[in-house]
């Protein structure tokens, strides 16, 4: 069955899988003004996690003020930087009890936010890669 194109949105130019998405319309920073004001190592962490995303295949990044959003077709992760620590998450198809998560909410049997504070470059690893490979097939809507 062929994808369906995406919707844009006629305010602001996002795109959603979506027709008629409910959003909030807000201006798009550069990545490099969304990181203005972060400590080296939060820039580090940003910079490690959007290449890991990027392995799983295409990411429509979408910096703003509060956050930074990755998107395939949907979006499936968020950071938010903060001076010297990023919070964020993944959007995953099933629970995952990982104890590095500090949050799980679970909106229908097939979308669970998955929440996560990094605070080194180091934290960034195999078992990050992980997290993004499943939430990008959320991205991606091939969980469905």
């Amino acid at each position: 069955m062929p994808e369906r194109p995406l919707w844009t949105c006629p305010h602001c130019g996002r795109r959603f899988a979506n027709r008629d998405q409910t959003h909030t319309c807000t201006e798009l920073l550069t990545l490099e003004e969304a990181l203005a004001d972060v400590a080296p190592e939060v820039r580090v962490i940003v910079e490690r996690f959007l290449a890991l995303a990027r392995r799983q295949g295409p990411v429509t990044v979408l910096p703003e003020r509060t956050r930074i959003a990755l998107q395939a077709r949907m979006s499936f992760a968020a950071l938010q930087p903060r001076r010297a620590r990023v919070d964020g998450h993944v959007v995953l198809a099933r629970r995952r009890e990982d104890p590095r998560f500090v949050r799980i909410e679970s909106f229908s049997p097939r979308n669970h936010l998955h929440a996560f504070r990094l605070r080194s470059g180091a934290e960034v690893d195999d078992q990050v890669a992980d997290w993004l490979a499943e939430a990008y097939t959320v991205g991606e809507q091939r969980h469905r």
